[in-house]
């Protein structure tokens, strides 16, 4: 009961987090392994229990949506869609110590980016003597291969997604946000089909629920705390998250 009870604290915390800016599945990941689930049947329950509550915030920013550069939001969720699947297919054939081992360096890099985003457009036009942007096919590029990693680690996919966006669109953080929350509720789902059917996350369906129930619980919580906050503090926490996520996986590794 009492380890029910966390793993439904838990899942609210992961919700919340992914509502807010990022970071539920490197709540969720360790918890699920502390419990005692094999890491990669771990990073499969998590990716399907956090799915819900990535569809209750995207539920609720449905209409704050705004476009990433020149792509269409239909073709961003299916290429993301596309690439979540992949990614689920790679971790359920492949051992898990290559992106796991590159999290960290993936992570820290996304975080500079945040931090520096808004000024690199400028500078890097300033250096080219052209505008920075990035076309609709090389956004639609990035997010396959960030989808990729999605379905597959899952860990800060949607920090890195900003990431991408600030620097190749010079799009701000805290507008792209809801964007962010939808792309990533659509490469959970795509990656959560493939392994409802293909891996053993049944094996433990109390614990599946209770982090689903949470997850549901944090997401909408977390969506609507989100739309409230300002946007420069809404900034501030997305980069803070990202900090502690990338000193945390370096701790881990």
């Amino acid at each position: 009961m009492i380890e029910t009870l966390l793993v439904l604290l838990i899942g609210i915390a992961a919700g919340a987090l992914n509502a807010i800016g990022g970071g539920g599945t490197f709540v969720a990941l360790p918890a699920l392994v502390a419990f005692g689930l094999p890491p990669v049947t771990a990073n499969a329950l998590s990716r399907v229990a956090l799915v819900p509550g990535a569809v209750a915030s995207a539920w609720v920013y449905r209409r704050e949506l705004t476009p990433v550069g020149g792509t269409s939001t239909k073709a961003l969720t299916a290429i993301s869609m596309a690439g979540g699947g992949v990614g689920a297919g790679l971790l359920l054939a492949l051992p898990a110590s290559s992106f796991d081992a590159a999290a960290p360096w993936l992570l820290a890099s996304a975080t500079l980016i945040l931090a520096f985003g808004r000024r690199l457009p400028q500078a890097l036009s300033t250096v080219l003597g052209r505008p920075v942007g990035m076309s609709t096919r090389a956004v639609l590029i990035g997010q396959f291969f960030l989808a990729i990693y999605g379905g597959y680690f899952g860990g800060a996919v949607g920090i890195t997604m900003l990431a991408l966006w600030s620097i190749g669109l010079g799009l701000d953080a805290a507008t792209s946000n809801p964007m962010r929350v939808v792309q990533l509720a659509a490469v959970f789902l795509s990656a959560a089909v493939l392994f409802l059917f293909a891996s053993d996350v049944l094996s433990a369906p109390l614990v599946l629920a209770a982090m689903l129930v949470g997850a549901v619980a944090g997401g909408w919580a977390g969506a609507h705390l989100a739309r409230r906050l300002p946007a420069s503090l809404l900034r501030g926490s997305i980069l803070a998250i990202a900090v502690i996520m990338t000193v945390m996986y370096f701790l881990r590794g």
